[in-house]
């Protein structure tokens, strides 16, 4: 594996939040997971199923469970990254200050192994209908080029820029995402191609 692509250098990638991301690897590398790095970020899987995940941010880092939607959490301490959008990943967040609890880390983990090998698993939707937002729509009927460069973009591609303009609130914000994408969509790559 590249050097650039493994764990220890994502770690050291993240200095504010190492002490934090090297105690859930080594909770999670006490399990049977077999560790790898997808999208840039360190995945844990059991028969090639992602089952969790180390992400660090600027404010905070966490631990993603890929079929979270199915552990037992009674003090409700799993969030929803993006509600609304993500149906089964849920995310045990930390703050620079908090102090990780080991046995409630390990406890989510091997559900999430357990749930792994008895097939829970909420599936993707598929062939969900594209909704392109009024201001994509407007710039891809003025573009007839550009329009076809859409076209020509896998559905799922299609899907994340439509949506990266929806989710916008303000005009503002629409009008710069929609110059950022425009080039994007020219070069025929995927809003988040950079991190797969």
């Amino acid at each position: 594996m590249d050097d650039k692509k493994t764990v220890e250098a994502y770690i050291n990638k993240h200095p504010k939040w190492e002490d934090q991301l090297t105690t859930l690897r080594d909770l999670i590398l006490e399990t049977e997971l077999d560790e790898t790095i997808k999208w840039g970020l360190p995945v844990y899987t059991l028969d090639n199923k992602n089952i969790v995940g180390l992400a660090a941010f600027k404010n905070h880092m966490g631990i993603w469970f890929f079929q979270g939607v199915f552990l037992d959490d009674p003090d409700n301490k799993l969030l929803n990254a993006q509600e609304g959008k993500t149906k089964a990943m849920r995310q045990l967040r930390f703050l620079k200050q908090d102090e990780i609890d080991k046995d409630e880390v390990r406890g989510f983990i091997q559900q999430a192994i357990d749930n792994q090998k008895a097939g829970k698993e909420l599936k993707a939707e598929k062939n969900k209908k594209l909704e392109i937002p009024p201001e994509l729509d407007k710039i891809l009927s003025e573009d007839p080029e550009l329009k076809t460069q859409f076209e020509d973009l896998t559905p799922y591609k299609q899907r994340e820029y439509a949506e990266h303009i929806a989710e916008a609130k303000r005009d503002s914000t629409k009008k710069r995402r929609l110059e950022k994408i425009i080039p994007m969509i020219q070069k025929g790559v995927g809003l988040n191609d950079k991190y797969r």
